[in-house]
């Protein structure tokens, strides 16, 4: 295994650590599969247990995301292209987590985690984005992809040139969109659960 490959698997495993469902199963001996909208993410942890939970989970979730980009690209001697190839296997660890039967969270604390490490103001106006529509409107899901679409806008408007970066951030954004696709429907239909309330349905962000 050549030392890029290494370093991506190292990522992915990263990504994978199911802290949601362990921090749920171990402390509070809840089997967040099941509970909820069954999702692995720190929304549906917060949704069952409370922030004192998510909160630590949450900022986890983040590192997971920042440490690949920041750390092992530098550990690996890579530049950028690097950097966002260990963001995107640290993502797809945590939505495809080996450790959980390849299911996981909606990837958008970590995907956060990434973007923090690659463009940290592009990152900082896509956060201000997510708590204005979650703050005007209530809704995670919603909140979270507008924030997902607003990254690439920021990186082209902060960081112009960057070809690589605005590419990942739409390609990061388009993944994020398609996670929530059950989400889209329930807002289109009226149906989708606000910040705050357990979910009737499966499939809340988080």
């Amino acid at each position: 295994m050549t030392g890029l490959a290494a370093w991506a698997l190292a990522a992915y495993l990263l990504g994978a650590i199911p802290s949601s469902m362990l921090a749920a199963r171990y402390v509070a001996g809840v089997d967040l599969r099941r509970t909820g909208s069954g999702n692995l993410g720190a929304t549906n942890l917060y949704r069952v247990l409370g922030w004192r939970y998510a909160i630590p989970v949450a900022l986890f979730d983040a590192a997971k995301g920042t440490i690949p980009v920041l750390l092992f690209a530098r550990w690996a001697g890579t530049g950028t292209l690097g950097a966002l190839l260990f963001g995107l296997a640290a993502i797809a660890g945590h939505v495809f987590s080996v450790f959980a039967q390849f299911r996981g969270g909606k990837g958008v604390a970590t995907s956060a985690g990434v973007v923090l490490g690659l463009a940290p103001l592009a990152f900082l106006m896509a956060l201000v984005a997510w708590a204005v529509v979650l703050w005007v409107t209530g809704y995670s899901s919603l909140s979270s992809i507008l924030a997902a679409v607003v990254f690439p806008f920021a990186v082209a408007l902060i960081y112009p040139g960057n070809a690589e970066l605005l590419w990942f951030g739409v390609a990061m954004a388009g993944f994020i969109t398609l996670l929530h696709r059950a989400n889209i429907r329930r807002l289109l239909g009226g149906t989708e659960s606000r910040f705050g309330r357990k979910p009737d349905q499966r499939g809340s962000a988080g």
